[in-house]
């Protein structure tokens, strides 16, 4: 989508060159829709592509903006650096499909393994340390549903990518942050404005019902249950994880049986929901997690105590059941 340069142009020459290591640059190889975009239905057969690559690069942009510290910029460049293929659909796999956060094992035995990385830090000043985490930096990323550069990043590419929004509507969500205080003394990126903080908290709840749709759910466990049988079987290897996706699929189209479930899952098109499954057809149940995002205003406070509308609807969407079953169809 090579929308980063939306957040800050030039890029930084050591975000650039540590955005090209080897072991960042594989991202360009992984995709945000976690192999949803590989299906055939409507919601995401038309999506451009927009890789993990974008995404990281995008995020350290908007931490640099609003921090100037290199450390905090580089943690979240590096933060999604051990994201194996199709993301997400790999903490179905290992059973984190609630708080989908096995996929950060690793980041930092990556980034001490990189001798490009290495390089960079050491001319910064600065170690593995401090660039391993960055959870530990409320700017770049915190607990939902606060907004940080993470959520903010994915909201702001997926708002275009989906069509709920268009460049000049991001732009001025983009241009209306600061960065502010939470209820617990932490800074947060905030909106300085009422009415660019709805419209944009309602625009991060459309995407949010994108990403526990029936479409979306069902095909991250279907596609979990692919990789699973190929790693089994001898297709794929823990460490075929952590290749590029067109890598991948390559090796599951160069066996029958992995290529036949392939595109299967490239078929489907539309989705069945029952309150009991049904006798044909592979039908889940399925649970994920619930994506939030109730933004600050300066001196105001949560969209969610100043619009009762938002409220109601976010409300609404944490509330609703996926306790029923689907199925996916060609």
């Amino acid at each position: 989508m090579n929308h980063y340069p939306l957040y800050h142009a030039p890029i930084p020459a050591f975000l650039r060159e540590a955005a090209e290591a080897p072991v960042v640059a594989r991202l360009k190889g992984v995709g945000m829709n976690c192999g949803c975009e590989y299906t055939a239905f409507p919601r995401f057969r038309a999506l451009q592509p927009y890789s993990r690559w974008e995404h990281s690069l995008g995020v350290a942009l908007i931490v640099w903006r609003f921090t100037r510290d290199p450390a905090q910029a580089l943690a979240g460049l590096l933060h999604d650096v051990a994201t194996p293929v199709f993301a997400h659909v790999v903490d179905f796999m290992r059973g984190d499909y609630l708080t989908q956060e096995a996929t950060e094992d690793g980041t930092e035995a990556m980034i001490a393994g990189s001798a490009e990385l290495q390089s960079i830090l050491g001319g910064l000043g600065l170690t593995t340390d401090d660039v391993r985490d960055y959870h530990r930096y409320p700017v770049a990323d915190n607990d939902a549903p606060r907004l940080s550069a993470d959520r903010l990043e994915y909201t702001l590419g997926n708002c275009l990518n989906y069509g709920f929004c268009d460049l000049d509507t991001v732009r001025r969500f983009y241009g209306d942050l600061a960065v502010g205080k939470d209820e617990d003394g932490r800074d947060e990126l905030s909106f300085q404005t009422e009415a660019v903080a709805r419209e944009f908290a309602f625009a991060a709840l459309r995407c949010a019902r994108v990403y526990v749709s029936d479409e979306d759910r069902y095909a991250m466990q279907r596609l979990s249950e692919l990789l699973k049988y190929a790693v089994e079987g001898g297709v794929l290897d823990e460490g075929g994880l952590y290749a590029t996706e067109p890598e991948v699929i390559a090796r599951l189209l160069d066996r029958p049986d992995t290529a036949a479930r392939w595109r299967e899952y490239r078929s489907y098109s539309q989705i069945v929901a029952a309150p009991e499954p049904g006798d044909a057809g592979h039908w889940r149940k399925i649970h994920a997690k619930k994506r939030r995002v109730d933004p600050m205003v300066l001196g105001r406070g949560r969209v969610s105590a100043l619009c009762p509308e938002f409220a109601a609807a976010l409300e609404d969407f944490m509330a609703a059941s996926q306790d029923y079953w689907i199925c996916g169809r060609p």
